[in-house]
């Protein structure tokens, strides 16, 4: 039985691979939580055989429904593997949903290194 947390999950498009190796990896973990992630995202971890419920696609919205669910209490953590070196369209949605992980005090991971910390930590089912 899953607890009652959410964790979204969003990655850019050149970061995608590395999350869905990051959630393989970690798939136990992950399984313990309700998972939310954007539609492209979300595919590709639900075929690792892992239950996400799959929201639309960053340029589509995804990351103002998780924004919006942030500011409802809904999510608990997001992990946001972000491609700083990319341009996209979609900044203005994307830099919403950073500041609703601030203002929410929301856990935000944005790379490996922070995501490591965030499930290894005691204080979110670490």
């Amino acid at each position: 039985m899953k607890g009652t947390l959410t964790i979204a999950l969003i990655a850019h498009d050149g970061k995608k691979e590395a999350l869905v190796e990051f959630v393989a990896a970690n798939k136990s973990w992950f399984e313990r939580f309700n998972l939310v992630a954007t539609g492209t995202t979300g595919g590709r971890i639900a075929a690792l055989g892992v239950e996400v419920e799959r929201l639309a696609s960053g340029p589509l919205g995804g990351d103002a429904q998780i924004a919006a669910r942030i500011t409802e209490g809904e999510v608990h953590a997001v992990i946001f593997f972000r491609d700083p070196m990319g341009k996209h369209p979609h900044e203005p949605d994307i830099n919403m949903l950073l500041r609703q992980c601030d203002v929410h005090n929301i856990p935000l991971a944005t790379n490996g290194a922070t995501a490591r910390l965030l499930i290894g930590s005691h204080g979110f089912g670490g």
